[in-house]
């Protein structure tokens, strides 16, 4: 083992500059990308730094003395981008930038149709390159200026090496004939909606919200869709508007005055009163009108609307997809989730598993089995546990 510790970089911080990186990196078919952000104290993410490497230099972008906007161009070119980890990368740039690159693969998502499980950026270093990369600066305030050179090396090194460790990945892939398979999942990734979530479904993630019944489960739904947007608008965490306690408080009780309000617990003066008192007050009278129309229920399970009779087959097919996953070196959760499986069995025609790369592998058969034109029989303790066969009409 090697720690990898002298990398050499730019760090731009100029629009000039970056500008000229820019050019310089449309230049090649494939650059590397990561990001590093906070959001402990903001709504939204704040991008702190932008990490590239192409060619035969990396450049650590600063991103708050530049315009990263500056970065579409080579984003919206043909060039490939390969990340790790990529979904928050993605949010963030979608967020901050208003744009993402369009052609991604994901070092950690491609590494799952090789049999890693969601592996590190660290882990696949050390055990693919040999590399053991600088770890002292991992909790950095990553939007203090200035950084350290230390700092600046440690996020240069997130990007230093993945040209080199996506090589390795991609020919195996290559070997294995599972290439098409990373490219058409990097692209579900790359095109799954990002952003915030819909604040009429805020109350869902409030702790211990299920202990609500009736009226109340109304108005903690209008107070935390109040919270969520109030807390959009200013750009903190929805938290630091009002916590989870005083929403389920002000819920089991519906108070109707600023002194009622006061009665609640984790409701204070900063809560109660002015302009945020008297929203607060109207988010409660419209929870509570709107417990005068009916019942509200929580989101059904996965399995809720799968017929009775199919809900054993859920648990027979999740253990033989984790069984196929493991006899074929995949990540069983590339495979199909039981979120998957719940949605092939119940017929809808927008399945994963009835699409592309998955159907080939999996779903087509758990079709047949469902159809009765196979069957899964058990091999016993020293065979390879749940196998799929087909059965022969009598």
């Amino acid at each position: 083992m090697t720690n990898q510790t002298d990398i050499s970089f730019d760090w731009i911080d100029t629009n000039r500059d970056l500008t000229e990186f820019v050019d310089y990196a449309s230049g090649f078919d494939t650059y590397y990308l990561d990001t590093e952000f906070h959001r402990e104290k903001t709504y939204f993410p704040q991008l702190a730094l932008i990490q590239i490497a192409c060619g035969d230099r990396i450049a650590v972008i600063d991103p708050i003395s530049t315009d990263a906007t500056l970065l579409i161009p080579l984003f919206t070119g043909d060039a490939t981008c390969v990340l790790h980890a990529a979904q928050q990368d993605l949010d963030v740039m979608a967020q901050s930038i208003g744009c993402i690159p369009s052609r991604i693969l994901d070092t950690q998502l491609c590494a799952g149709f090789l049999g890693h499980s969601q592996p590190s950026l660290a882990s696949l270093l050390q055990g693919m390159l040999k590399v053991i990369v600088p770890k002292g600066d991992r909790l950095t305030d990553w939007l203090r200026r200035p950084l350290t050179s230390d700092q600046l090396r440690y996020a240069a090194s997130d990007v230093a090496y993945l040209a080199e460790l996506s090589s390795l990945i991609f020919s195996e892939l290559e070997q294995r004939g599972r290439m098409p398979w990373a490219v058409e999942a990097c692209e579900e990734l790359r095109t799954r909606p990002t952003g915030p979530h819909a604040p009429v479904n805020a109350w869902l993630r409030v702790k211990d919200v299920r202990t609500l019944k009736g009226r109340s489960r109304f108005v903690a739904r209008s107070v935390a869709q109040w919270r969520e947007e109030r807390a959009m608008d200013l750009d903190l965490p929805p938290r630091h508007v009002l916590s989870d306690i005083a929403v389920l408080g002000v819920a089991q009780k519906a108070p109707r005055s600023a002194e009622e309000l006061l009665q609640s617990r984790g409701v204070d003066n900063r809560h109660a009163s002015g302009a945020q008192g008297r929203a607060l007050l109207d988010a409660i009278a419209a929870g509570v009108a709107d417990s005068l129309n009916g019942e509200l229920s929580f989101p059904t399970s996965d399995t809720d609307d799968l017929d009775k009779s199919m809900r054993p087959a859920v648990t027979l097919v999740s253990a033989w997809v984790t069984e196929l996953a493991k006899q074929s070196s995949l990540d069983a959760g590339l495979l199909g989730t039981r979120k998957d499986i719940t949605d092939l069995l119940s017929g809808d025609p927008d399945a994963r598993m009835k699409q592309g790369w998955r159907a080939d592998i999996v779903g087509r058969d758990i079709e047949d089995l469902v159809a009765g034109r196979k069957a899964l029989t058990f091999t016993g303790l020293q065979g390879s546990g749940l196998k799929l066969v087909t059965v022969t009409p009598s």
